[in-house]
């Protein structure tokens, strides 16, 4: 057999560098969650001047980065100190400047270390790809958009500050504080601080109550759970914090039907068909499975009649919307223990 021409021999594939590795010579974060995102630029920064604290940090904002400064920016300085240049929504850069940046990710300065946040996505794909095939260390920042992942972050973020908390209390911080993971973090740092020991579903709620019953869902579960006293507390809450009368006979409506949907669904269901049949994520099943104790079918129609007055009355047929709440979220409550 002839021997392949020199030519045709194939260059070595850049190895890949560690996931784990903030002093790689490129990292890419991919993602739009800011908060990952800078934490990926922290830890790098971090790294770099643990490793030489006269590191020169170069955090260029979008659109800084233009033809020929990457060459400058890179350049190696007269006392060679270590550099971080981080290039923020690479996706935007021009063509010129990608081209730019993709000569350089095939051959890196030693004492560079480049982060490219990128959002993702079609645009500015040639970059991502190019920083990919060059064995870029790869971040992945994307939105956390489902319940069960901000409440996996939750729990991450505990743990990464040493401290355990209770399932109950984890999603008690989710539902308090809601989708912003910086005020997400903000708050598992904030109890880490205050509380000592295994934080639970108490302490959430004396930190954070106020935060949690402004919401109109809080309002409804409350009322759903036959806890009047509680439901009333947290309805005069919300509408004292500005929450519109419209949304809380929303939440109160999808309340009572998710009950009436999950009583009437077919026994013996797996919990993925379940999901599936009623619309509702599974987290959410678990809930109204829950709250569901005590309803009967005459409950059920009592509490949707109920929504549906109040409903009308928020809507210009009563002259006293927090009145017609009121009445409201006392019914269901109520409508909760007839059985």
């Amino acid at each position: 057999m002839a021997p392949k021409s020199a030519g045709s021999a194939k260059s070595p594939k850049p190895p890949k560098a560690a996931a784990d590795d903030p002093l790689a010579a490129v990292t890419l974060a991919v993602g739009q969650e800011e908060l990952l995102a800078d934490r990926v630029v922290r830890q790098v920064v971090a790294a770099a001047r643990a490793a030489d604290p006269e590191t020169d940090v170069r955090d260029l904002a979008p659109g800084v980065l233009q033809p020929g400064m990457l060459a400058e920016l890179t350049s190696p300085s007269l006392f060679a100190e270590r550099k971080v240049l981080v290039v923020r929504q690479a996706q935007d850069l021009s063509a010129d400047t990608v081209k730019e940046v993709k000569a350089y990710l095939a051959e890196p300065v030693e004492e560079v270390l480049l982060v490219l946040l990128h959002a993702g996505g079609a645009k500015g794909k040639g970059l991502l790809d190019a920083a990919r095939k060059a064995g870029a260390r790869e971040v992945p920042c994307a939105k956390l958009t489902k319940p069960a992942e901000r409440l996996s972050f939750v729990r991450g973020e505990f743990r990464a500050l040493g401290r355990s908390a209770t399932p109950e209390a984890c999603q008690a911080l989710v539902d308090a504080i809601g989708s912003d993971l910086r005020e997400l973090a903000s708050a598992c740092a904030q109890l880490v601080a205050d509380v000592e020991g295994t934080i639970d579903e108490t302490v959430v709620a004396r930190y954070y109550t106020g935060r949690a019953e402004a919401s109109s869902f809080a309002v409804a579960d409350r009322a759903v759970e036959g806890r009047a006293a509680e439901a009333l507390e947290a309805l005069r809450w919300a509408l004292a914090t500005g929450v519109a009368p419209v949304l809380v006979t929303s939440a109160l409506a999808q309340g009572v039907r998710a009950i009436g949907k999950l009583a009437s669904a077919r026994s013996g269901m797996r919990p993925a068909d379940l999901a599936r049949e009623l619309g509702m994520p599974p987290w959410k099943i678990d809930r109204v499975r829950q709250q569901m104790r005590g309803w009967s079918a005459d409950g059920v129609a009592t509490a949707l009649r109920a929504v549906a007055e109040a409903d009308a009355a928020v809507k210009g047929g009563g002259y006293d919307p927090a009145y017609a709440l009121e009445k409201a979220v006392v019914t269901i409550a109520r409508a909760a223990r007839y059985r």
